[in-house]
This record gives structure tokens, sequence and C-alpha cells, in this order.
């Protein structure tokens, strides 16, 4: 018969031993409190029996040491800060989104987003289950496994199946559910794979991404701003992840992913019209107003040095002599020049734009929604 104090200076393996013996369900999962707890708890039931264990201070005074018993609490501490570490290894190693996803899905999905021309954004939500059949397929080797993203080239999204070639591995860590990816190159396509490495070489696959192509360095399709304004970008961003191109798989997560949090439809123009979106125009006014304008986005190259003006004005280099610049554009014809003079003004080039631009408005049409 011991206390709950007595029962303090037992080992856990003792603890665990004696909970076993005892019948005390759940025994193999709890931490060291906790056995004490219960081991207390099922004495003042009236229900302890003789166990064979003893305490840790009865081995230490017999004969000669016991090796089943730790003989100081020094070692005791060290264990627990033994698995410490490791339960947090396996926290880190565990990808499942159960605890930090929004939505609880039955399946995996992981979509890659186009940033601009240099980053990609890719967001994954994995459940417990595939992450206990990666345990299982890996068995001795989930131990020392790393969970890593891999950046796949694709040479051609019509065919990614058949031509893809791994550009890097990324190490990655449970509890998070997202990461950017830096690419060189533009314009490329890319897919991302959420999986883990082995160290016997060996790459065991969780879930495989949408297709995506980077835009041109300086073209309109960069996307200004923040990743916070990805909600107003966000059918720019779409369609520079593939939405709209044919034989893309995985873009329908993609969509998902947009429309969760946008809460409205992502997609053909038409099907958000007059599909899923005919329910949120019903009983709106029934007066159209839309109207155009023209921006024009001028970008080049230039030496780092020099200084360059559009229409007389200063135009801002980058550290490469990259630059990029915006104007409106008027319904007329216009000519701009741009001006690049070299840091001694002892040299001068002139690049002249001829821009012209006609717009037309035509009848307006009625439909009935049903159409």
């Amino acid at each position: 018969m011991h206390t709950a104090a007595d029962l303090k200076e037992y080992t856990y393996k003792n603890l665990a031993q004696m909970a076993k013996q005892r019948g005390i369900t759940g025994w193999h999962s709890m931490r060291k409190d906790q056995l004490v707890c219960a081991l207390a708890k099922k004495k003042k039931n009236g229900r302890t029996n003789t166990s064979t264990v003893k305490p840790a201070k009865t081995v230490q005074a017999s004969k000669g040491p016991n090796p089943a018993v730790a003989p100081k609490k020094r070692t005791t501490a060290a264990q627990r800060r033994i698995r410490k570490a490791q339960a947090e290894r396996e926290m880190l190693r565990d990808l499942g989104n159960d605890g930090i996803s929004s939505t609880n899905r039955a399946t995996d999905r992981v979509v890659l987003m186009v940033r601009d021309p240099y980053w990609l954004h890719t967001y994954w939500e994995l459940t417990s289950s595939s992450i206990d059949r990666a345990k299982a397929a890996l068995a001795e080797h989930w131990h020392d496994a790393k969970p890593v993203l891999r950046l796949l080239r694709v040479s051609s999204v019509r065919e990614a199946t058949r031509n893809e070639a791994v550009v890097r591995e990324i190490e990655i860590h449970g509890a998070v559910n997202n990461w950017y990816i830096d690419v060189q190159d533009p314009p490329q396509s890319f897919r991302v794979e959420v999986g883990y490495n082995t160290s016997d070489g060996r790459f065991y696959g969780l879930a495989r991404s949408n297709c995506v192509t980077t835009p041109k360095a300086g073209s309109p399709d960069m996307i200004d701003g923040n990743w916070a304004d990805v909600m107003k970008n966000s059918d720019r961003i779409y369609a520079m992840s593939g939405g709209y191109s044919e034989n893309n798989a995985g873009i329908d997560e993609l969509q998902e992913l947009l429309e969760e949090r946008l809460r409205r439809p992502i997609g053909s123009p038409m099907i958000t019209r007059f599909g899923q979106g005919a329910d949120a125009i019903l009983g709106r006014p029934t007066d159209l107003r839309f109207s155009v304008d023209v921006e024009v986005v001028v970008y080049g190259m230039a030496s780092s040095s020099a200084y360059v003006t559009m229409l007389g004005e200063p135009v801002k280099l980058g550290p490469d002599g990259s630059f990029t610049a915006r104007m409106s554009l008027p319904n007329r014809r216009q000519v701009v020049p741009l001006v690049a003079t070299t840091a001694d003004g002892g040299e001068e080039q002139t690049i002249v734009l001829a821009l012209e631009r006609n717009t037309k408005v035509m009848e307006p049409k009625f439909r009935e929604i049903g159409e």
C-alpha cells in the first residue's frame, strides 16, 4: 500500500508495469504523473493487489544493481528530456493538418499558386490517415524520415506526367501548411509534391499539386503588392496558375481553395455568372454599369548606372538595370519618348513608342437569366 508521494519515487517503467498488472486502462499512453494519479485512485477505491514491483529506493538498498530500475532521479530526469525531444521531433515530422486546417477534409489537397515571375506559393492539407500510411510504408525508416517539398520543372503543362524533372527539395516541418518557393529563369512551368525522404535515398510522396507557369519578368502579368493582396488578385492568380488551361490536373483543388477563402465562385466567367453565381445576382438591380480604361506597362533594361526618363519623368531602375513604368493610354494616338543617359551625360539614346487606342462602345444586349 503506497501513497501518491511514495509512488513518485518509482521510475516510469516501474509505474507502467504496476498499472499494467492492475488493469488500468490506457496505461501505455500515460505520462508519469498520470500513472501516479491512476494508481493512487485505484488504491483509494480498495482494488489494489500485491505487486512484485519494488520501488527504486528498495532496489538501491539491495546488493548489486538492478538494470531494470533507474538508481537515481537524475537518470529519470534525463529520460524525460529524451522523451520530450523525441516527441518534438515527431511533431516536426508529422505533416497532418488536422490541428491547423480551417476545414475538416477527408482527402489530401496540395495547391500551387503563382506569386510573381520569381515566387510561388504552395498550400497543403494532409489528413492523419495519410501520415499513418506513410509510417506503415516506411516502417523502420520512419524515424529518420524528413518531410520535404519537391519542386518539379514541367516541360509542358499538357504533358506534365511525362516531362518532369526535380529542381530541388526543400525541407519543411509540421505545424505549418504553406510555403513560399523562389524560382529562376521565368517563364517556366512547375508543380510541387509533398512527401518524405529517407536515409536510404527513397522518396515517399503524399500528394501532388496542379501545374503553374510563371510569367515573363517585367510583364503586365506580374502581381503588385504583398501576398496579403491575394484576395483582390484572386482571378489573376487563378488564371496565372493554369485555371483556364486544358488538361491541368489538380486545378480543381486550386479553384476549391480560392472559393473557400473568397466565399464566391471562381472559374469560367459564364459559369460564374449564369451557373454557380446565378443565385447571387437574383434580386439585384437590373441596370448594368460598365466602363473600361487602359493602362500601358513599359518595361526594359538599361545600364544600372544610367539615368532613364519617360515623357520627361525619371524612371527608377532596379539593381540590375531593369525597369517597369506605367502610364494611362487615352483614346487617341500619342508618341512616348524614353531617353537613357550615361551617368556623366556623355552619351544619350532615345527610343520612341508610337501608341494608339481606338475604343468602340457596342450596343448592349439583354437576355434572361435562364438562357
